[in-house]
């Protein structure tokens, strides 16, 4: 006969903003029916960074397990859609691509990009990204969602959001709050580890208050408040592959056309992000600080926005890398506790989303099982080295040299994983396919295609058919694709149609 576990009984999850209010509303969601309870301790006095504000998509899984209704969540965040990231002068100055999200070609055909190699130099052929429907509605400035009828073309597209990532936490606050999460607003001071084991026995507020739980979270962003100052974890240094360390952001009114993707601008010494909302626009300047001052770097990044700047420019400082354990004791670490890498493809708050999905998958009683503990470790740490590596390949795969941070990226050595996919990839154009990966395929073609990283030879089943069968082939894919792309309402008139968001005073918007 097994044995009753010692269920958990209490959660406390030290530290709001996304990471906090993300792990309150899962916990809500999980323990509905009381037996466990959430507590979360924020002090208004402690800011969040506030940055990650575009997304991938399966936020919308995150977001549709909590019952969460679309347009009321976009309206609540100042929400647009997103439907890749384009790439500014990383390959080289004066050249850019789209990394668009979704499935290239009409079907869940994994040899187009092959068919494309074959003829890609010929006039017609266009870019890889047109055969991308997420690329050819973006590039219009277009969104559409199909319908439940929509066509077998429809099957390869996907969205994501960008949306105001404070208004986000406010509006999961509301959600997790109505679900019996009690907040206490309070900083806390010290941590008290049990003499027996050292796991964590409560924490104490700057008030004098004491609170105790089973489990702890650990959402107190780069601090690692419980993880690293209490539990000693350790951190893993990854800034000799990713070697931006700082970065200062500014939002700045809205101007132009309302954009359905986020941009990444490569600077000479790192990269500029502009996210588009309904009341603003997002910038920042990631860079490194061996090659350019705090000073030098807000000015380059006042210098090019697409409006008013709103506020003043903030200084963010960070080390890319993660905690060698992202779950250690009793304590689990989410977001910016558990490790940063920076937000050029968007995974922050992903990374946040699937360290919930791991703790719920491996969900533990009192007594702490070491086995749950190693696998959650092992799929975690496994889901930070894939992200890096697919984040290094931009850096790696350039061809500028015009300073000090782009001839560094060209000659650094790289990790021996990502190493082994390169030259699997020019070799023969295959994209090599792991468990743990959060970018599939589409997402390595995208990049590596994007910034002009070709094979030395392709697939020998594409090979043994003709030119003339593969020319007509693409150019069916893309007047089909274009004509899809064409249909679609602006950004702007399917938000007013859909979610447009109440305005917001200057002072809120911020």
């Amino acid at each position: 006969m097994a044995t009753r576990p010692q269920l958990i009984r209490s959660i406390a999850i030290v530290g709001g903003g996304t990471a906090g209010w993300m792990a309150a509303a899962t916990c809500a969601r999980k323990f509905h029916d009381g037996s466990c309870r959430i507590t979360l301790i924020e002090s208004a006095e402690i800011g969040t960074v506030g940055v990650g504000e575009a997304t991938i998509p399966p936020i919308r899984l995150f977001n549709q397990a909590l019952g969460i209704d679309e347009a009321e969540f976009m309206r609540a965040t100042q929400g647009t859609f997103k439907l890749g990231i384009e790439f500014v002068d990383w390959s080289r100055v004066g050249h850019r691509y789209m990394h668009p999200f979704g499935i290239p070609g009409l079907t869940a055909d994994t040899t187009v990009h092959q068919r494309w190699l074959q003829l890609r130099t010929e006039q017609d052929t266009g870019a890889f990204e047109d055969y991308s429907l997420n690329a050819l509605i973006a590039r219009r400035d277009r969104m559409a969602r199909p319908g439940a009828n929509a066509g077998p073309i429809w099957g390869q597209y996907s969205f994501a959001y960008h949306f105001d990532a404070s208004l986000y936490a406010a509006f999961l606050r509301r959600y997790s709050e109505t679900r019996g999460v009690q907040r206490i607003d309070g900083k806390v001071i010290d941590v008290a580890l049990r003499a027996s084991d050292g796991f964590i026995e409560s924490v104490r507020l700057e008030d004098g208050r004491c609170v105790e739980a089973d489990l702890y979270i650990d959402c107190s962003g780069f601090r690692g408040l419980l993880i690293e100052q209490a539990l000693q974890t350790g951190y893993e240094d990854w800034t000799h592959w990713l070697p931006c360390d700082r970065a200062v952001a500014v939002p700045c009114e809205s101007a132009g056309a309302l954009t359905p993707y986020t941009r990444s601008t490569a600077r000479t010494a790192g990269w500029q992000w502009r996210i588009p909302l309904q009341h603003r626009i997002g910038n920042g300047y990631v860079f490194c600080s061996h090659h350019l001052g705090d000073d030098e770097a807000a000015q380059t990044l006042l210098a090019n926005l697409d409006g008013k700047a709103l506020a003043a420019p903030r200084v963010l400082r960070f080390t890319t890398g993660r905690r060698k354990q992202i779950w250690n004791r009793n304590c689990v670490a989410l977001g910016l506790a558990s490790g940063f890498l920076e937000p050029l493809e968007s995974t922050s708050i992903h990374l946040i989303q699937k360290g919930l999905t791991h703790l719920f998958n491996l969900f533990p009683d009192r007594s702490f099982s070491r086995v749950l503990i190693d696998e959650f470790n092992r799929l975690a740490l496994a889901d930070y080295e894939h992200i890096r590596d697919f984040l290094v390949l931009h850096y790696k795969a350039t061809s500028r040299d015009d300073s000090p941070l782009w001839k560094y990226c060209r000659a650094m050595s790289i990790p021996a994983s990502l190493a082994h996919r390169l030259e699997h990839f020019r070799n023969s154009g295959r994209v090599l396919r792991y468990p743990a990966d959060l970018f599939a395929q589409p997402n390595w073609l995208a990049v590596l295609l994007g910034q002009e990283i070709f094979p030395e030879n392709g697939d020998p089943l594409v090979l043994r058919h003709g030119v003339e069968p593969l020319r007509a082939e693409l150019a069916q894919i893309r007047a089909r694709l274009e004509n899809a792309a064409r249909g679609a309402p602006t950004h702007e008139e399917f938000i007013a149609r859909h979610c447009r968001a109440p305005a917001l005073d200057t002072v809120e918007s911020r």
